[in-house]
């Protein structure tokens, strides 16, 4: 099992860099975390594809090392893996969660300031947080795939 889940972490892994950096549209990184229904219908169009990408990458690393992946248990992973990231995709619940370890402070580092001409970047407390969120549910994820 040890072979098999450094595998499909690894699968997994770059399934999220490509999925959350390249697949996911403008409109669905723009929209994911507003309130409402157009929220959820962006997330929830970015974890479909996001979801694909990740299934594409198992069954990449499947075929292409004769690795036997149960559908039983890849679905299951890619479900872990898909519900998680839109909980912290529509920010609200991330954000609470910050506030909940003492991490708010964190959480807002290198945001846009209301009323400043400050530039949004990759290089802020939130983003980092939701990466770090979803790294621990892809290692879940491969977990439970692995097994």
């Amino acid at each position: 099992m040890t072979a098999a889940f450094a595998a499909v972490f690894v699968a997994l892994f770059v399934a999220h860099q490509v999925a959350d950096h390249w697949i996911q549209t403008q409109h669905q990184a723009d929209c994911k975390g507003r309130p409402g229904w157009p929220g959820r219908i962006a997330c929830a169009a970015h974890v479909a594809t996001y979801t694909l990408t990740a299934l594409v990458a198992l069954a990449a690393l499947a075929l292409s090392t004769d690795l036997d992946v149960s559908p039983g248990r890849a679905a299951a992973g890619l479900t872990i893996s898909a519900v998680t990231h839109y909980i912290a995709d529509r920010r609200t619940p991330l954000k609470r969660l910050a506030e909940l370890t003492g991490s708010a402070k964190f959480y807002a580092l290198g945001c846009p300031r209301p009323g400043r001409d400050d530039n949004p970047s990759l290089g802020t407390g939130s983003y980092a947080l939701d990466q770090s969120f979803h790294y621990l549910f892809l290692f879940v994820a491969a977990l439970v795939i692995a097994a």
